[in-house]
């Protein structure tokens, strides 16, 4: 193991990564990182950039701090503003209510040079298929890149939906999903994604204050460390601790980039303003030391 590695994994072992005291040298890279820097997913043909645009800030029920505030033509226009500075990943889901407003942003910008995720909550095997079509059709697109079982908390979800795996599984042999994964909200949760097959990509909480977290985050390096070891692409979350860090951004950005399993991750952004000064932010974050 290397000095830094073995230092870095002391530190979190140890419970010392401290936000006030936070250890940059040890998560500069050498090299700067951008929000629109391209990461190639494998040989799915997936390409996104590094940061996404979330679009679930306190998101369920239908709705979202950016469905709610910004409205289908102000979320529209942030991912296509978004789209003209290189960010061309979209996060976003069923229960953010988020669909039509990327649907809109899909009249302007080509579908082609853009990654589209969105989430599921379905339970069963017709649920799931109901759920593709009217997706496809909420977004206005014939296909949709990554497709995630949504806020799982079950250990035993592998067998309790195998439905839905199975469907999604079909979807991706015909071409209508490009690349399957799952969001977890449960350490049990997360462990079976660490190890099923089926999983191409985990949406991981992921942030140095353990902030809305499976576990603390020596538990959960240890779990996603294995995951990557599994040959899964890991994209971050809760970046920020659900807004409880926003005053520590700087430290958030560089944990997040500092991680070599985190291949991407998604932010929700609620307004222009808010995307620059994240995009400006990042290529600092990535190498100070």
């Amino acid at each position: 193991m290397k000095r830094r590695d073995f230092i870095l994994t002391s530190l979190i072992a140890s419970g010392a990564i401290s936000l006030s005291k936070f250890p940059y040298h040890l998560y500069a890279g050498t090299e700067k990182k951008y929000a629109w820097d391209r990461v190639k997913m494998g040989n799915t043909g997936v390409e996104v950039s590094r940061m996404a645009m979330g679009t679930g800030t306190n998101g369920g029920g239908k709705n979202s701090n950016q469905t709610r505030q910004l409205g289908i033509k102000g979320l529209s226009d942030l991912l296509h503003a978004a789209y003209d500075e290189g960010v061309t990943f979209w996060d976003s889901a069923d229960g953010y209510g988020s669909h039509p407003h990327l649907k809109e942003a899909l009249k302007s910008v080509p579908r082609e040079k853009v990654v589209i995720m969105t989430k599921t909550g379905a339970r069963t095997a017709d649920d799931m298929k109901a759920d593709l079509e009217r997706y496809k059709q909420e977004i206005g697109t014939d296909y949709i890149d990554i497709i995630l079982l949504h806020a799982i908390t079950n250990p035993n979800w592998r067998n309790d939906l195998k439905g839905p795996m199975e469907v999604l599984s079909e979807a991706k042999e015909k071409g209508t999903v490009r690349m399957l994964g799952i969001s977890c909200h449960s350490l049990s949760a997360l462990q079976a994604a660490s190890e099923e097959p089926w999983v191409e990509l985990d949406l991981a909480r992921w942030n140095p204050g353990g902030a809305h977290m499976d576990a603390d985050v020596s538990v959960v390096k240890k779990v996603l460390t294995q995951m990557k070891a599994n040959g899964k692409y890991i994209m971050g979350m809760k970046v920020l601790g659900q807004g409880d860090l926003m005053d520590k951004k700087d430290e958030c950005l560089q944990f997040q980039l500092g991680t070599e399993f985190i291949d991407c991750f998604t932010i929700g952004i609620e307004s222009f303003e808010q995307f620059k000064d994240l995009t400006t932010r990042i290529p600092e974050a990535s190498v100070r030391a």
